[in-house]
């Protein structure tokens, strides 16, 4: 058969680190063994029952078999606002400042498209979720890279950036609680964001996907609740992690009215917006009772401290993450990220994933997910102590 060549754009695109992840995994699984996946951020609870049958009666409406109007429902918008004024404070526009995204994925890569020209610099986190780049990428533009360290719990460290570089700077993602490390952000640093954006005219873009996801009783907060926030930037939400939606693939972007414009633009020329009845359930999920969130942290929470007790335990010293539902661990000596993962899965049939699939400065770490029973978390330490690393 005729091969067509790939357009350039697409050959300049990353390489994805965990389909070589996923490769591997198979061909144990292929083996016979069992496989204990700790390396997935796939939630594993099904979506909450109130939201589905939401869904179900909405499908039966002819209105939503025709086309939706282009920027999404007035009604989805409505219950956005509502929502981020009930959970933040934070009062928004729902046509001017709201846009609905095919999932917050569609959106982080679609944001450097709207604003970025060819050679124009956007600043990404360093270890960071590897999308960031892809959409970097699509708009020809380039990388700056901000580490993100264990010492500065996580947060970058802006003082060490080059001014000639933030001058030049169109573009910064944030995102806390943070994937892969699980960090989360404070209302100091937040606010030291608003006036590093002001002075270098930054466009902040916080990936707010884990936003519901904090321990030990403090909720993460809002990159939109800091006063001027609005005004430098955007937050790109999902009902993915909330309310275990990834596969309706259902999001939003909120905040300033110029981005959230060129978002809308983009979208005019790519879809004819979302599934009305995925719509409507997703307006259901953000305004019913809160209580399967809630819910859904505590179990987070338990198998956070369950897992971390655990690993302490067998002599693996690792700190417990305060929010998202990831644990970010060092590696022990002699080992790089890569050669320890292909260890565990190898001799104990336990999947994590490499810190260096996430960046430069994610070497050293591995990222576990906390998306599976307690005991298969259980089972995994005593899997991993039975190697005697520890």
């Amino acid at each position: 058969m005729k091969t067509f060549e790939q357009s350039d754009i697409l050959k300049k695109l990353p390489t994805q680190f965990f389909a070589t992840l996923v490769g591997k995994v198979n061909k144990v699984i292929a083996q016979g063994h069992d496989v204990i996946n700790l390396g997935q951020g796939n939630p594993d609870q099904p979506t909450p029952e109130h939201i589905v049958k939401s869904m179900q009666e909405a499908v039966t409406n002819p209105l939503h078999h025709k086309y939706s109007q282009f920027r999404g429902q007035p009604f989805l918008k409505e219950a956005i606002v509502t929502y981020y004024e009930r959970e933040y404070g934070v009062k928004l526009d729902p046509e001017k400042q709201v846009a609905i995204l095919f999932g917050g994925k569609a959106g982080l890569v679609e944001v450097p498209q709207c604003l970025l020209n060819e050679g124009d610099i956007a600043l990404v986190p360093d270890p960071g979720y590897p999308d960031y780049w892809s959409g970097v990428e699509l708009a020809k533009a380039k990388m700056e890279l901000m580490p993100l360290r264990a010492e500065n719990r996580f947060l970058p460290n802006y003082d060490e950036l080059d001014p000639a570089i933030l001058d030049q700077a169109k573009l910064m993602f944030l995102n806390y609680p943070n994937n892969p490390t699980g960090a989360v952000a404070t209302k100091e640093f937040f606010e030291e964001t608003v006036q590093l954006a002001n002075k270098h005219n930054l466009c902040v873009v916080h990936d707010f996907a884990y936003g519901a996801i904090g321990f030990d009783g403090k909720k993460p907060i809002s990159f939109l609740e800091i006063d001027g926030a609005i005004d430098t930037g955007i937050e790109i939400y999902t009902l993915s992690k909330t309310y275990n939606m990834a596969g309706w693939r259902v999001g939003f972007a909120v905040g300033n009215e110029s981005v959230i414009e060129a978002i809308n633009l983009l979208q005019d020329h790519m879809y004819v917006s979302l599934f009305g009845a995925v719509q409507e359930a997703a307006a259901t999920a953000l305004l019913s009772s809160q209580n399967c969130v809630d819910e859904l942290v505590q179990k987070y929470e338990s198998r956070r401290n369950t897992f971390i007790y655990e690993l302490n335990k067998i002599g693996w010293k690792v700190e417990a993450p305060p929010g998202s539902f990831f644990a970010w661990l060092p590696v022990p000596d002699g080992y790089t990220s890569v050669s320890f993962s292909d260890y565990l899965l190898e001799k104990a049939h336990v999947v994590v994933a490499p810190g260096i699939g996430f960046g430069e400065h994610g070497e050293g770490y591995v990222r576990v997910g906390l998306l599976t029973d307690e005991d298969r978390l259980v089972e995994a330490v005593s899997r991993i102590k039975e190697l005697q690393i520890f």
